[in-house]
């Protein structure tokens, strides 16, 4: 094992590729291990400290080979739509079960889970009970890995706020239900820099971090709040999940629908980091607020 190698399981991806530019601006040698590894660039200086590895996570063999020599692992792979063999339960249970047990007997020092906050066995979402399966499987082949469930991520070129700015184009935006769904968007750099202090030698971890942003929000405060920094005004028409739901099931035949019935029951229940676990602020960090990063995501106020 290298003193200071960091892999990164889903380096490519949204989250992943935050995680590996904090890292390597920290100074550490990492990994970036996921089925298209030749995505994202970086500078000159960070490429000479970064290795990729082409490897999917459901394939033992090529997951025992990305771990090896590495002190501390992180598994950011997320799959939000099935697809054929691309499953809930092959990526976020099978697959990260499989990644744990590859780790432990590879002697990582520390494994850190990336998971969601509303994990749970009793939801109507398969997604979301495969969330906590994995997290129950993951434990049970390393039992210290840290579990870390972010709220929904945001940033620039997500899912949620260009999303919302697309929806701000028409002269009626509808809302989930009424809209009163609390939300505590979290900006995917404090992810990032989160997950990179909890890889760093002296940082302690607990078994569990929920990491939600410094805002909580109604759902329909979200959309005023990007519409106002577009300089939209837009009439918010509710919307009962019923016809949501039945939408999406219309829209489940398609190859990659932009609506699904999963995002609907995320939806539906509060995404708020619980105060009884650990959050940034055992981190010693300080979240921002999403209309503090809208200029971000969506260029200066109009």
């Amino acid at each position: 094992m290298t003193d200071d190698l960091i892999t990164v399981f889903g380096g490519s991806g949204f989250l992943g590729q935050d995680v590996i530019r904090v890292l390597l601006a920290r100074g550490h040698t990492v990994r970036l291990v996921a089925r298209h590894p030749q995505r994202p660039r970086f500078d000159r200086d960070q490429e000479k400290r970064l290795q990729r590895r082409a490897a999917d996570i459901r394939d033992p063999a090529a997951v025992r080979d990305a771990v090896a020599g590495s002190r501390v692992v992180i598994n950011a792979v997320s799959l939000y739509t099935q697809r054929g063999d691309l499953t809930f339960e092959a990526i976020h249970v099978r697959g990260a079960a499989g990644l744990a047990a590859a780790a432990r007997e590879a002697g990582v020092a520390r494994l850190l889970q990336v998971s969601g906050i509303g994990a749970t066995l009793n939801s109507p979402s398969p997604y979301i009970r495969a969330r906590a399966r994995g997290e129950a499987a993951v434990l049970d082949a390393f039992p210290d890995a840290v579990m870390v469930r972010p709220a929904s991520l945001f940033g620039a070129g997500d899912a949620l706020i260009r999303s919302l700015a697309m929806l701000s184009r028409a002269p009626v935006i509808p809302l989930f239900g009424r809209g009163l769904t609390r939300l505590q968007p979290v900006w995917v750099e404090d992810v990032a820099g989160a997950l990179a202090r909890l890889a760093d030698h002296t940082a302690p971890a607990a078994g569990l971090y929920e990491l939600g942003g410094a805002e909580t929000l109604r759902y329909r405060a979200l959309v005023a709040a990007v519409c106002r920094h577009l300089g939209r005004r837009r009439v918010r028409l509710a919307v009962p999940f019923v016809l949501w739901h039945l939408l999406a099931m219309g829209l489940s035949r398609l190859p990659s629908p932009p609506l699904t019935r999963d995002q609907l029951w995320l939806m539906a229940k509060d995404n708020v980091a619980s105060r009884e676990a650990d959050g940034f602020a055992a981190l010693g960090m300080r979240p921002r607020g999403v209309r503090e990063a809208l200029p971000v995501c969506l260029g200066p106020p109009r």
